[in-house]
């Protein structure tokens, strides 16, 4: 993202051929086992935490071009959040989907990293000890 000088840019995509492309990133809300407890039972204070997670990690993805600076703006096709909740820990996946000239991966990201901060958030209340970790590309497929 930089030109020849060194100053930042949008890289022109205008040459590639549209395609569909999908990417898988993940993140990990690491917790206590009695956090865990308290979201299956459904008992934190602020209610239902999982499906407001789901629904900020899919708004954020749909933002993620007004968010990163010079990444381009994408029509997603398909967004999916799900959680796989585990003794002391719930793991996050985000899938996103479009048809265009460049990656998707950095929609996947920021949907799971906003899901995770969403569930912090959500559980610090009763949970001090938290941490996000893993967040990562798990596959990126163009076709």
């Amino acid at each position: 993202h930089l030109d020849a000088s060194g100053r930042a840019w949008m890289v022109n995509v205008s040459a590639k051929p549209v395609q569909h492309r999908r990417a898988l990133a993940a993140a990990k809300l690491i917790c206590q086992a009695a956090t865990i407890r308290a979201l299956k039972r459904n008992a934190l204070p602020k209610g239902d935490v999982l499906t407001v997670a789901q629904i900020a990690g899919i708004q954020a993805a749909k933002r993620t071009g007004e968010l990163i600076p010079l990444c381009h703006p994408l029509a997603l096709c398909h967004v999916a959040v799900t959680f796989k909740v585990k003794r002391a820990a719930v793991e996050i996946l985000c899938a996103a989907e479009t048809s265009a000239q460049t990656g998707v991966e950095m929609e996947a990201l920021t949907g799971a990293s906003v899901a995770a901060l969403t569930l912090y958030d959500m559980c610090k209340a009763v949970d001090k000890t938290m941490r996000i970790e893993g967040v990562r590309v798990v596959e990126k497929v163009k076709a």
